[in-house]
């Protein structure tokens, strides 16, 4: 078991900077590999970026790519969303997801690769 719990969402005007937090409990969080999702209104939820286990590798989706960074500090067992430039089109509200059986330096996209989920942050850029 691990509990997420988000942090850091607000009201923004384009253009601003915003970064979310996300602390993990109940297992060891260098284990855990992260990833990051949102879902817009009246939309699916989707891919935003991910961190493997160690650091060493992440990804991201296109439409973020450049923008956003995603880091860990396995100390303080938190995963960062640092985003840049934000847009309107990037309301929504924000979800960190841990995936327990990950491998080392494997990173993970799917929504199915994750079993544990925060209760969300909310992300509102004005236009």
């Amino acid at each position: 078991q691990v509990q997420l719990v988000e942090s850091g969402g607000g009201l923004v005007q384009a253009g601003d900077s915003l970064r979310l937090s996300c602390a993990a409990s109940g297992r060891t969080f260098s284990s855990i590999a992260m990833g990051w999702f949102r879902q817009a209104p009246g939309k699916e939820r989707e891919f935003v970026a991910a961190i493997s286990r160690s650091a060493a590798n992440s990804a991201y989706a296109d439409s973020v790519k450049g923008r956003f960074t995603i880091s860990r500090d396995n100390d303080k067992n938190t995963v960062y969303l640092q985003m840049y430039s934000l847009k309107h089109e990037d309301t929504a509200v924000y979800y960190c997801a841990a995936n327990l059986g990950s491998l080392y330096s494997s990173i993970y996209v799917r929504q199915s690769d994750y079993g544990y989920w925060g209760q969300g942050t909310q992300v509102t850029v004005s236009s």
